[in-house]
């Protein structure tokens, strides 16, 4: 896959600088422990995009890579961006031959038309604008095509929920108008990003991922290990942030000492000219 060198001379930071530093902070924990709870997703949309021998696939937003070696494994030529070098240095190791850049959702290095299916997992909605993500995913996509986007579940009933919300107090207010982590989990809500953005909505399904965690420390090392966790230990201390989440964890303790939480993810199927 051809990745188009991007000049950085006039280029203005988009989303990747903030985002790639702070989940970057804490890449082995992610890789090792926590990126394999959303297992359950990645196939779901594998298997909904009918990713084979030969699909080209980008995940935009990869991180570590375990989705793209997913798809790798089905036999799928892989390609991924992500804004954190450390992420992507996991994901390297892990995909020898795959076609990896560092950058911006906004900004994709690739050329039109080049990808069959084009992924976001937990990612779109971290773009500083998430519509021109979204249409920097249409027009790498070929006619035909389908992108993925994946957000949360509706928090109501959610368990995951309560650890979402830990967080919350550990960080600074939201600017005016942000709409926080389930900003796109209410219905319609993805369906009309993708439309504003000229993708045509075909299908919206949730998928259930159960967390599993064999103790406490394992736990709090896994959860704290993603980008806006990092932030809050950055700003309010690690003491605090393995506090909140022992608090929020302590309803889902097994009887073997064991943690299993169950957390929905939203995906929408998006084509391109269907």
């Amino acid at each position: 896959m051809t990745v188009i060198e991007q000049s950085t001379a006039t280029k203005s930071p988009l989303s990747g600088e903030a985002n790639g530093r702070i989940w970057g902070l804490r890449a082995a924990d992610w890789a090792n422990i926590q990126e394999q709870q959303c297992a359950p997703a990645y196939h779901a949309v594998f298997e909904k995009g009918g990713v084979g021998a030969g699909t080209r696939v980008l995940d935009a937003g990869c991180g570590a890579g375990m989705a793209l070696r997913l798809a790798a494994d089905l036999g799928a030529v892989v390609s991924g961006i992500d804004a954190s070098q450390a992420l992507l240095e996991v994901a390297r190791n892990r995909l020898a031959d795959a076609s990896l850049a560092h950058g911006d959702l906004e900004e994709l290095p690739f050329e039109d038309n080049a990808f069959d299916v084009v992924t976001g997992f937990n990612s779109f909605q971290f773009a500083a604008d998430p519509a021109a993500a979204l249409q920097e995913a249409l027009r790498v996509t070929k006619p035909g095509g389908r992108v993925f986007v994946m957000t949360w579940g509706e928090p109501a009933g959610m368990e995951a929920a309560a650890l979402v919300a830990a967080l919350k107090p550990l960080l600074p207010p939201p600017p005016p108008g942000a709409g926080g982590p389930f900003a796109l989990s209410e219905p319609g809500k993805l369906e009309k990003l993708a439309t504003s953005a000229g993708l045509t909505a075909l299908e919206t399904f949730d998928v259930e991922a159960p967390w599993h965690y064999p103790d406490l420390a394992t736990a709090q090392k896994g959860l704290g290990s993603s980008g806006v966790a990092a932030k809050a230990a950055e700003i309010s201390g690690q003491d605090a942030l393995d506090e909140a989440h022992a608090t929020a964890l302590a309803p889902f303790r097994q009887s073997d000492g064991s943690y299993r939480i169950i957390a929905m993810f939203r995906v929408l199927m998006t084509g391109v000219g269907a």
